[in-house]
């Protein structure tokens, strides 16, 4: 598989402008992780770029153009690494690699220092550079399209998962009666999404980037990395120089739930299309169970309670 994804990468090369001119079969390639895209390590002309062939099923769900448009926007905020070629029709995208810098994973941000905090202050970066995305990232709406997309497939629901959706009827009226002021968004934070370097964090993947409330990532990101509620202080405290608030804090919680009922429906997706990166049914499963006990818990009401007395 790695051999045969390697000569594609090749051939993908050999057709690109950006490598105009290079002989594609002795260029050294590495194949990387990926969830749902094919990446990978490129050596060209004494620099390192970054390919990324997009998964088979993601324009299902993946609008290129502002994918690419938002990498821009992001690399021109300071948090992401320049994107050197996009092809919004195909979705092949390249852009610089950031050698010597660590991908994180929820082990590495739990152990090495300060990761929380520099991730903290990455997104900081981002949400207050006045840049504009393209899309807006709305909970309820992506849900709403991730259902239809399912309606058209042959899958199984975690069962009650239609239930908890009905009880989030009472977070949508507490979001909707105090909206949040929109601010550019990653919005699919996973851990692997992060780069780092023991002093500065870095961002990539922007498939699913859009204004959205900017908190959504930081509670995505807890999730995503099973964060300690004394890492989630340390991401808090370096986002909001002087601590958040009650409302704040109600707003990353009530994420941290809503994050885990939309990407049940995301993993659902993958595995309906037959993804072979891992088992999706069991992703979704699991994120469906977290999202239910964080929704059982008596604390959550009163986080919704914050949000609505803001």
């Amino acid at each position: 598989m790695s051999d045969e994804t390697v000569e594609l990468a090749r051939k993908t090369i050999a057709n690109l402008p950006v490598f105009a001119g290079a002989d594609a079969q002795s260029m050294p390639v590495t194949r990387l992780g990926g969830l749902t895209n094919l990446v990978f390590r490129v050596e060209h002309n004494n620099d390192v770029l970054c390919l990324r062939l997009p998964g088979e099923g993601t324009d299902e769900y993946i609008d290129r153009k502002i994918e690419a448009h938002n990498a821009k926007a992001a690399a021109r905020a300071g948090v992401s690494p320049q994107l050197v070629f996009a092809d919004p029709d195909t979705g092949i995208m390249v852009s610089k690699f950031l050698d010597g810098f660590e991908t994180m994973t929820p082990d590495i941000f739990t152990s090495k220092k300060g990761a929380a905090a520099r991730a903290g202050t990455a997104f900081a970066k981002l949400h207050n550079s006045g840049e504009t995305f393209d899309f807006r990232f709305e909970l309820f709406s992506m849900i709403d399209d991730y259902l239809e997309i399912l309606s058209k497939k042959t899958v199984d629901f975690p069962e009650g998962y239609h239930d908890v959706l009905a009880e989030s009827a009472a977070v949508r009226e507490a979001l909707n009666a105090r909206p949040a002021k929109l601010a550019p968004c990653h919005c699919d934070p996973l851990c692997e999404n992060f780069l780092d370097d023991g002093k500065t964090m870095w961002i990539i993947d922007w498939e699913y980037s859009g204004m959205n409330d900017p908190l959504w990532d930081l509670g995505d990101l807890s999730v995503e990395g099973g964060f300690s509620d004394a890492l989630d202080m340390e991401m808090l405290n370096a986002y909001f120089p002087g601590g958040p608030g009650s409302a704040e804090m109600g707003r990353v919680v009530i994420y941290k739930a809503m994050c885990d009922l939309l990407w049940t429906l995301w993993g659902l997706i993958q595995h309906a299309n037959n993804n072979p990166a891992e088992d999706f049914w069991a992703y979704s499963t699991g994120r469906f169970e977290r999202c239910r006990k964080l929704m059982d818990d008596p604390n959550f009401a009163q986080h919704i309670n914050a949000i609505r007395k803001t």
